[in-house]
């Protein structure tokens, strides 16, 4: 094998693991109905598979809130330090397979986490059967 050739494919390994890598960090949640940011959220990769928890809110009546209406492990935890994005994997662009808790109201939908193109916006969206909603976070910088 040539240098050059080395040198494209450390390269391309590289670039390609920067941007499996830049779904991780913080992000500002976005209310999509106010358009204020709600919390901030970190996004992390355990065992291969992609999780979010909530670790501050900008809301003071929320921030010592629990999740009554959740269930199972969940039920009556503190709403900061939730992991409320649970085992998502990568797939092409996409990472899904997972689920998303709203802790608002204890439900759970199954859930897709897409960059947008700027890479400094995430899509996320919550499925139930056929309807869904989208929100769009922001990365903390």
């Amino acid at each position: 094998m040539s240098k050059d050739t080395l040198a494209f494919i450390i390269l391309f390994m590289v670039f390609f693991n920067l941007s499996a890598q830049d779904i991780l960090g913080q992000w500002k949640t976005i209310d999509d109905n106010t358009g204020d940011a709600k919390s901030i959220v970190e996004i992390y990769e355990e065992d291969g598979k992609i999780y979010g928890k909530i670790i501050a809110v900008f809301n003071p009546e929320v921030e010592f809130r629990t999740c009554n209406d959740c269930s199972g492990p969940h039920k009556d935890r503190p709403i900061v330090g939730l992991v409320f994005i649970e085992g998502l994997k990568r797939n092409n662009d996409v990472y899904e397979g997972g689920t998303i808790l709203n802790p608002e109201n204890g439900k759970t939908y199954r859930c897709r986490l897409k960059l947008e193109e700027d890479t400094d916006t995430l899509q996320v969206r919550g499925y139930l059967a056929f309807f869904y909603r989208t929100q769009y976070w922001k990365r903390v910088k």
